[in-house]
């Protein structure tokens, strides 16, 4: 007789979120020795049951729990019949009669990365600049159901851009249209309804794609359905997307501009969402630095989205300006005179059923004066689950307030987050200063509550943090200076100074050497800290 074990918590965490069927298979079925207590019961609902409560590490179940609870029930569903198999129906279909002008898309190669990774082997089936060699050696290595080359986000983009690139002038040929008909087909039947968000949209685009290329409806009604239901809720009332990472904010305006790129070569096809395009333009450029590119805030770096600039030229092509927008339900305020500028992060870590990209950020800046960066969030260069993507994350990786060592949100593995810190009380004039504070620290024995205030004078920037409660603790205020930057940082006297050796994170797969000034307090609370920063 087989028996088998209860699996590991974040063997069946893993699965549960990320979508990961071979993680499920492991987390369900790991053979043991005789002698040692089988896990009881069978079936799906089992098998997730003692994924989640079995042989842990300390805190491991709390943990899972108050990650899982945050899921919404068709994530749960949807993640447990998606292992299902399938039967496949080779599908054929006819290109529909373009009458409308396609116009210019971006042109846009990420940059490449270096280091293996489930990210680099992801992107290497984007085909981000497809052409006639590329695609036919792809279809030649690739048969249906190769991982990850099948996997539903990499199919999606792949999708898109052989699509882009046809109505760019690509001459297609027999074999191609039968790959692309085959690759939305399957799509179709394995849309990423477990992770939603970013993915989802990315799933919603390509059968959007395909349904217009060819004469599928069943694609373009599926699509065009997903997209209803996505885009007023994952584009927030001040254009900014609900996931709160500029990167990805970045790559769902470009998703948007190509859609109603589209809905202009197929006329009378899909509804015009420029309206939406234009908000999410106004978003971009109110955050962006002096020189024309994004903020670190939550999983954001350079070079995954197209630049900011290529996104307005393209907006332009299209006739579409950016909307005037206040910022307001994302959460980032911005703060402005002639010659700095300071992005502050008061607004939630991202949607609560999918926080795969936020960090422990609440609370942090980032300052630019004179046109050049000054303090920065330290950004990423992985999605591997480690220590690095661990860090990365972390609280002690941004312009913010650590509270005995801990995290204001519990991040943890590479794409989970457990108990979360939540904004209050945020006030703003939009132009000289602001403050909020968030329950993160809450969940400590003695709570704290961090609140602050930032406020920028035209010779200086003075930012006020007090952490309310009681009890004695170690607090620790981070400021990370870009690695082409001096700064002056003048603390509160009663905070110790400590020059850290640290990195910033420009890229995926980069690490530039930076500098990191800690103000360090142990004491009691109530206490509240002045910093004040000279902007000469």
């Amino acid at each position: 007789m087989t028996l088998f074990s209860q699996p590991r918590v974040t063997d069946g965490v893993e699965s549960f979120l990320l979508g990961d069927g071979e993680a499920l298979a492991r987390a369900a079925v790991k053979p043991v020795t005789p002698g040692v207590r089988a896990a009881a019961g069978g079936g799906c609902f089992h098998r997730l049951f003692y994924s989640i409560t079995g042989a842990p590490p300390a805190g491991g179940v709390r943990v899972a729990l108050d990650t899982i609870r945050y899921l919404r029930l068709g994530q749960i569903y949807h993640r447990l019949v998606r292992a299902m198999p399938r039967v496949w129906r080779p599908v054929s279909a006819g290109l529909r009669a373009r009458s409308g002008r396609w116009c210019e898309a971006v042109c846009f190669q990420p940059a490449a990365l270096l280091v293996p990774s489930r990210l680099k082997d992801y992107t290497l089936h984007y085909h981000a600049v497809p052409e006639a060699g590329l695609i036919a050696r792809w279809i030649r290595e690739n048969p249906r159901g190769t991982r990850p080359a099948w996997d539903p986000y990499p199919l999606s983009r792949r999708v898109v851009n052989w699509i882009k690139w046809l109505l760019s002038g690509g001459e297609a040929w027999p074999e191609m249209l039968e790959s692309l008909a085959a690759q939305a087909e399957w799509l179709s039947r394995r849309l990423e309804l477990h992770l939603l968000a970013n993915h989802l949209f990315a799933n919603a685009k390509a059968l959007v794609f395909a349904g217009c290329f060819f004469e599928r409806d069943k694609w373009l009604r599926s699509g065009l359905e997903l997209l209803e239901r996505e885009i007023p809720e994952q584009i927030l009332s001040d254009g900014g997307h609900f996931e709160r990472s500029p990167m990805y904010h970045a790559l769902i305006l470009e998703d948007l501009l190509d859609l109603v790129n589209l809905g202009r070569a197929y006329p009378g096809l899909l509804p015009d969402w420029s309206p939406v395009a234009a908000k999410m333009l106004g978003w971009l450029e109110r955050m962006l630095h002096p020189d024309g590119q994004i903020p670190f805030f939550n999983d954001t770096t350079f070079g995954v989205a197209p630049e900011p600039r290529l996104l307005f030229e393209y907006g332009q092509r299209l006739g579409i300006r950016p909307a005037r927008v206040e910022l307001g339900e994302s959460g980032y305020i911005r703060l402005e005179n002639e010659s700095t500028v300071v992005l502050f992060d008061a607004g939630p870590i991202g949607p609560d059923y999918q926080p795969g990209h936020a960090h422990a950020d609440t609370l942090s800046f980032e300052l630019s004066h004179r046109g050049c960066r000054l303090l920065v969030n330290s950004g990423i260069s992985t999605y591997e689950p480690g220590p690095e993507r661990q860090w990365q994350r972390g609280t002690a990786a941004h312009n913010t307030v650590r509270v005995d060592g801990l995290d204001q949100s519990e991040v943890w593995k590479a794409f989970r987050v457990a108990r979360r810190a939540r904004p209050m009380d945020v006030r703003t004039d939009h132009r000289t200063w602001a403050e909020a504070a968030h329950n993160g620290y809450h969940r400590l024995k003695e709570p704290v509550t961090h609140r602050r205030r930032v406020e920028l004078f035209p010779d200086r920037m003075v930012v006020t943090d007090s952490l309310e409660g009681r009890g004695t603790h170690l607090i620790e205020v981070f400021f990370h200076f870009h690695p082409a930057a001096t700064v002056e940082v003048r603390f509160d006297a009663r905070l110790r100074q400590e020059l850290q050796e640290t990195h910033f994170y420009p890229g995926f797969d980069r690490a530039v050497p930076n500098r990191t000034l800690i103000g360090k307090y142990q004491g009691p609370c109530p206490v509240s800290f002045r910093t004040e920063i000279p902007l000469p």
